[in-house]
């Protein structure tokens, strides 16, 4: 009897062309930034209430409010397939094609971004953090930067790239002997 594996199934081979990984995180952070949201409405809410100074407006003015804390938490989608990466945020959509990426840069600071500019213009911005958890996103981005390296279009960016690598390994590996109870 044959075994078939499906295309969204976790063993399926990264190198087809139509595999795809997405952020699995990003449906838990996505519940996060509406449980804050709801929990700042209804506790402005019930505040007014309490103190009688509830109206429509004012009710309208908590939504509003409410409405911006969502957006500010709510993450960016991050998808890879297999020669691009792609950041989905509230307002557009930026694709980056990996297989010719021209520079990587890291940024520093509070927030820690990837950015990957192509050699036809796309840029993105991506956390390190979501490379970190997800080891498949990782593997297409890591792959089509390789084919960049091999055709020589990317050319700033190696040595941040590899010490991302470095970390994505370690943890990766740290993961593994936490799973099989191997650490310490």
């Amino acid at each position: 009897m044959e075994r078939r594996i499906e295309a969204g199934h976790p063993w399926h081979s990264t190198t087809t062309p139509r595999a795809t990984a997405h952020d699995v995180r990003w449906a838990g952070d996505l519940r996060y930034s509406f449980a804050c949201a709801a929990l700042l409405l209804g506790l402005l809410l019930v505040i007014d209430a309490g103190n009688d100074t509830l109206t429509a407006v004012r009710a309208v003015l908590w939504a509003g409010l409410s409405l911006l804390l969502f957006l500010v938490l709510l993450p960016p989608r991050v998808a890879a397939g297999g020669n691009w990466v792609e950041v989905r945020g509230v307002w557009r959509t930026r694709r980056a094609r990996t297989d010719r990426l021209a520079s990587v840069a890291c940024s520093d600071g509070v927030a820690q971004r990837l950015v990957l500019r192509d050699a036809d213009g796309g840029a993105v911005e991506v956390e390190p953090r979501v490379l970190l958890a997800n080891p498949r996103l990782w593997h297409l981005l890591d792959t089509g930067v390789r084919t960049s390296e091999a055709h020589g279009t990317l050319r700033s960016g190696g040595p941040e790239l590899r010490r991302l690598a470095g970390r994505i390994d370690a943890e990766t590996a740290r993961a593994v002997f936490r799973v099989s109870g191997l650490d310490d």
